[in-house]
């Protein structure tokens, strides 16, 4: 359930990047769930906010992917095989389509099939709101002490605007505290413990920008792309949620779970 109700959905585009090279899952976005490739489902999500097939492009550098995705109607942009990430190819993708600066693209990856279309529109209305703002992100709060250690779970810090102030693998903001005070505070309301959300809203100037900025010291450290903005001064703003979507798709293992939610979800399957 979205904590911060969406609000009046601006006009936007939604750009689904897949790729079949990932390390941990080798052509993960044909892997099929409920008998339809996983690409599929994350395009029904994008189908869901309504905001018409021409403003959804599925961005893609294997023809495999392109074919199948043809084949169940979706606009689909073949793009440079030499990107490392997905805002590398969502840039392309505007770059290529001549979008206007002001534009707003919600960047929806293709291994998010759980996501909703709630999510989605939050994502895309939080930029609109805030016209100094060149990206938007969610956030939950963190719920266990295992997830604050955790480093698959990205923390972060925000203003009292609720501007990102910082991102890390790291558990932060640091207690001086016992863990039992740590304990105390996580689940609380938003705060001080907030765990990322990776859906992400770029006006389109804002992706030009960060496409020509070269990888910086702070996001190799940590492995998070989104310190490049930071880095570099790009305002990101954060709405909260009362939960994280349902598991993206990054090992054999987060398949199998998909699947089972999936398949006890027949409203997910249509």
């Amino acid at each position: 359930m979205v904590k911060e109700s969406p609000l009046k959905a601006p006009n936007y585009k939604i750009i689904i990047p897949a790729r079949m090279k990932s390390t941990r899952l080798p052509g993960k976005p044909l892997a099929l769930i409920c008998d339809q490739p996983m690409i599929w489902h994350v395009y029904q999500r994008a189908l869901e906010t309504n905001i018409g097939q021409d403003n959804i492009v599925i961005a893609t550098d294997s023809e495999q992917i392109c074919e199948v995705a043809r084949g169940f109607g979706a606009q689909v942009l073949m793009t440079s095989d030499s990107h490392s990430s997905g805002t590398e190819r969502c840039a392309e993708v505007v770059s290529l389509l001549d979008w206007h600066d002001d534009e707003i693209v919600v960047n929806l990856q293709g291994d998010e099939p759980l996501v909703t279309a709630d999510l989605i529109k939050l994502t895309a209305s939080t930029l609109a709101s805030s016209s100094a703002a060149g990206m938007a992100t969610l956030a939950c709060a963190i719920k266990s002490q295992s997830e604050l250690v955790d480093p698959n779970y990205v923390k972060l810090v925000t203003d009292i605007n609720r501007k990102a102030m910082l991102f890390s693998r790291q558990p932060m903001p640091a207690s001086i505290t016992a863990n039992a005070d740590e304990e105390a505070c996580i689940g609380g309301d938003f705060g001080p413990w907030l765990r990322h959300i990776g859906m992400y809203s770029y006006r389109v100037e804002t992706l030009k920008i960060l496409s020509a900025l070269p990888e910086t010291e702070l996001e190799k450290y940590e492995r998070l792309e989104q310190l490049r903005a930071m880095w570099h001064g790009i305002h990101i703003q954060v709405a909260c949620v009362d939960d994280a979507p349902g598991h993206g798709v990054d090992t054999p293992a987060d398949l199998q779970r998909v699947r089972a939610i999936v398949k006890a979800n027949a409203s997910v399957c249509a």
